[in-house]
This record gives C-alpha cells, structure tokens and sequence, in this order.
C-alpha cells in the first residue's frame, strides 16, 4: 500500500454512497481471547461497564477478506478488547481496525467511529517444519483453509500486518493458521447456515466525539476450528500504557503508539475458541448517537 491516510479525505467513497445498509461478502475468522479487564479498559469509555468475571473479558479478533463491498476487496482485522454491558444486550468494543484499503480507512473513521488505520497484509504459505515462507499465496480463502489442497499437518497458512503512514511501515503481528480440513475438499463440512446479528459501540474518536452504536447483521455458514497462533517477534511480553500504568479514562487518554502496543497485548491474549465464517454476507447499519446507561440513570434522577 503506497498511499498515504493523509490522502484520505481526498478520496470520495463512492461505494459507500448506495447505503446504508453497507453490504460486505467474504469470509472470516473470528476468534474469542480471554483478556485481562485491566487491559481492555484502557480503550472502553468509562461511562460503559466492562462485563467481566475474574479479572478478564471476552475480546479477541475478527479477520476478513472481502471480496466484494462498497470499497471492493480488501482485508480487515479487528482487534475486540473486550464486551461491554447495554442492558438489556452486551456489545463489542473495537480496540483496533486495520485495513488494506484507505476507501475502508476513511468510511470506517468519518462514518461509523472506529478507530481505523490503513495496513498491509502479506499473506505466505509456511511448512509446519520451519518457520520460512515458501509460496505466496493469492486468495485469502485459502488463508482460512478453504480451496486448498494441501494437508494441515504440513504447512500453514501466515499474515504479517503492518500499519502503514506515510511512507512508513511498522509491523504489529503475524497471524497463523493450519490448513482445516483442505486434503479432502470435495466432502469438506463448511457448518449450519446461520443468521445472527453483532451490536457494537464506537465513537469517542477524534471525528466522532459521541458514543456510536451500530449493528452487523450477518448470514454466513458457520464451523469451528482450531485457534490461530498470533505473535509479534519484536514483543515478548504485553505492554503496558507508557507510564506503567492503565488508565480507565477511556481511548481518548491513549497516545496511538499506546493504543498500538495494547491492541497487540489483546492479540497475545489466550484464545478460547475460533469460528469460521464462509459464504459471508454482512449488512452494516448506519451508526446511531446513544447515551450510555448509567447517565442514562443520572438524567432520570435529576429530573424528578
């Protein structure tokens, strides 16, 4: 990716102007990490509650490759620090949305409040025997093992991202996977075809000062599989604020270099599950302004 998130606002969305709803087709990986509350708090409001039992919160990643939306195809990952509680439901928070499209990028941050920047994603085929990439491969299905034809238990399928800025590249993480079930493709289960939908929070950004909530809903067919391995060789460790500290004010307190580093600490977090979805079909509703609960309670009290 040459070009720079500054030409973003350049840039028109001319896809994006047919919805809402936004509709996306693909498939996806969407993986469940058990993450430290202390850690996912650093990117959720204050004014939400963190649901959490034992110090730790349900977050994790969804990584997709679309290959037909408002911006065409592109890749995306996004870093879930944790679920947060609006009653009478729970939603997602975003700690992280990277993009190989700067079309994504800009409809992502000046639309719908999250936290987007533009990367790359390299994808490799691997051999379970060394850790050397040996054939590139060109369609991200198979990075989820579906159309391959190579056993699982000899090579994997890799993703290094990377955040672009300018002319600059930083890695964040590599990302690999075991080839599920691709030696026997013709009998290959792809799961129960489902329809579900995916609330989330956003907003309290710099474009988007209110709390936003939007709703994915999402038609795909649905399977368990074995957990990605995610690592970053430059960390060893999850990093903490830059201070030493975690600072439950919410996102706005995070410089972006922090903001960074924690959303890898939620990737290194241990995954409990992982799902993949095939024949993807995701309808993104327009964000909407919404008052957290408890001030919710604060109004109601002040004016009686």
């Amino acid at each position: 990716m040459s070009m720079a998130p500054d030409k973003e606002k350049e840039t028109p969305c001319v896809g994006y102007r047919h919805g809402p709803p936004w509709v996306f087709k693909g498939s996806a990986l969407y993986q469940l990490h058990l993450v430290k509350a202390s850690t996912a708090r650093a990117f959720v409001p204050r004014d939400l509650r963190l649901v959490e039992a034992f110090g730790y919160t349900l977050g994790g990643m969804f990584l997709a490759r679309y290959h037909d939306s408002p911006a065409g195809a592109f890749d995306e990952l996004v870093v879930i620090a944790g679920i947060v509680w609006d009653p009478p439901t729970s939603c997602a928070w975003a700690a992280r949305v990277l993009v190989n499209s700067v079309e994504a990028c800009r409809h992502g941050r000046k639309e719908v409040g999250l936290p987007s920047h533009v990367a790359t994603f390299s994808k490799a085929e691997a051999s379970a025997l060394g850790s050397k990439p040996l054939v590139k491969s060109n369609g991200f299905l198979s990075v989820l093992g579906i159309g391959s034809t190579v056993p699982e238990q000899e090579n994997r399928r890799e993703i290094e991202i990377s955040e672009t800025k300018g002319s600059s590249t930083k890695h964040l993480c590599n990302i690999s996977m075991p080839l599920t079930g691709s030696h026997n493709k013709h009998h290959k289960w792809m799961g129960p075809a489902i329809r579900m939908s995916l609330p989330s929070f956003s907003g309290q950004t710099e474009d988007h000062p209110d709390l936003l909530k939007y709703s994915c809903k999402v038609e795909c067919r649905v399977r368990p599989v074995s957990p990605a391995r995610i690592w970053n060789p430059r960390i060893t460790e999850p990093q903490e604020c830059s201070d030493g500290k975690i600072n439950s004010a919410g996102p706005k307190v995070l410089a972006d270099s922090d903001a960074q580093s924690q959303s890898i600490s939620v990737l290194l977090s241990k995954p409990i599950f992982a799902l993949e979805f095939s024949s993807l079909r995701m309808h993104v509703d327009a964000p909407k302004i919404v008052v957290p609960h408890c001030k919710k309670k604060e109004v109601g009290y002040s004016s009686t």
